[in-house]
């Protein structure tokens, strides 16, 4: 922890800055600070939410004096005259005075992207053992957030297992699909999963908004030839074709694309949103790439559009080069989890006969497994501390 050197209010009170013993310096604003009080008449002690709205803030408010002591600031606030102590440690880590220079697809500091080479080993936990060790369970969800893709073997090989595995961090997102849905052969399937055809490396689901943000898939049967999983960072191909094409990165960031689904009578779905999605600061966000579910692209202009389809092409052909991509068989009582704004999952063809492929998928939402690894990482600290 680096220690707090100075702190300084500048004109007339509306400004503040601080200044740490290793150079790091930050300037914040009165009314942030204010909004952003930490003691009990702003801030539920038991959930941390605000009890005031912004309204109740004077407008013209400043900082009237502040004093550093024990690396804690102390600011008093006008005209409330109210005293508010901060830690520096969190101003530090909450600044926002900072010239990130940073390129559009900019990844967060937890995110890790990764090709071919990588090593599912490093992200494959053992069912009874996340199950039971709150240690094992942090691990094996870091490894989902860093890499957006992780496995688990040594499962139970019963239908609905996959639930479970669903509530070790969160709960299963119905969808028209089911609560789970069935990954195998079917006469006239509702979708060309169920059947036995290799699948391009896909995103599901992109026609829902908002989409499932994570999908398991767990395994049952799998003696019949072929039928490998495979799983691509799409992160990593976004990335590599900005090296390429830096402008053709640019328009699938700037017009959406359609995506639409027509499985049965009763079940219509379309979303608006491109292929490459970026926060308002240029964060890399989500992928959606299913060329099942592409619908016609009507969004582009069409001084655009040649340059868009071979931008798009470009962005299937990483996709698709092996080097990209990792491969496995899973094994009944094994399964895998991927973060389907992220992760792109695929498989091999495999043939209906001189063998079975049964695998059960469903679906779930990042926000619980995030929240359940926060407190596992923060109980963490406690027992270090």
């Amino acid at each position: 922890m680096k220690r707090l050197v100075s702190a300084e209010k500048s004109n007339d009170g509306l400004l503040f800055s601080l200044g740490w013993e290793d150079g790091f310096k930050a300037r914040f604003h009165a009314i942030w600070l204010r909004d952003n009080a930490l003691d009990p008449e702003t801030r539920s002690a038991g959930n941390a939410q605000r009890l005031i709205t912004l309204s109740d803030i004077p407008p013209d408010t400043t900082i009237a004096d502040a004093t550093i002591a024990a690396d804690t600031v102390s600011v008093r606030f006008a005209p409330e005259d109210k005293q508010v102590e901060f830690p520096g440690q969190w101003l530090r880590d909450h600044a926002y005075d900072v010239n990130a220079g940073r390129a559009r697809g900019w990844t967060a500091p937890d995110i890790e992207t990764w090709d071919g080479g990588f090593d599912v080993a490093s992200v494959t936990g053992v069912h009874k053992s996340v199950q039971h060790d709150a240690m094992a369970l942090k691990n094996w969800l870091s490894g989902v957030r860093r890499h957006g893709f992780a496995k688990l073997t040594g499962g139970p090989v019963a239908s609905g297992a996959l639930v479970d595995v669903a509530a070790l961090f969160g709960y299963v997102r119905e969808t028209n699909y089911g609560k789970w849905f069935e990954v195998r052969t079917e006469v006239n399937p509702a979708n060309l999963a169920y059947t036995g055809l290799g699948l391009q490396a896909h995103t599901d689901n992109p026609y829902r908004d908002p989409v499932p943000t994570l999908q398991i898939l767990y395994c049952l049967e799998n003696s019949a030839a072929g039928g490998d999983s495979q799983v691509v960072d799409g992160f990593a191909a976004a990335l590599r074709l900005r090296a390429e094409n830096p402008h053709g990165f640019e328009l699938l960031t700037r017009y959406c694309a359609r995506f639409e689904y027509r499985g049965t009578g009763d079940v219509h779905l379309v979303s608006r949103k491109p292929m490459i999605e970026l926060t308002p600061d240029g964060q890399l966000a989500a992928i959606r790439f299913n060329n099942r579910s592409t619908a016609a692209i009507t969004d582009v202009p069409f001084d655009h559009m040649a340059e868009y389809y071979a931008a798009y092409r470009r962005l299937g052909e990483i996709i698709d080069d092996p080097a990209m991509a990792v491969g496995f068989k899973l094994e009944p009582g094994e399964c895998f989890i991927v973060d389907n704004t992220r992760v792109l999952h695929g498989r091999t063809g495999y043939a209906d006969s001189g063998g079975s492929r049964w695998l059960q998928g469903c679906y779930a939402d990042k926000d619980g497994l995030l929240s359940t690894l926060s407190v596992l990482e923060e109980a963490a600290m406690v027992d270090v501390a």
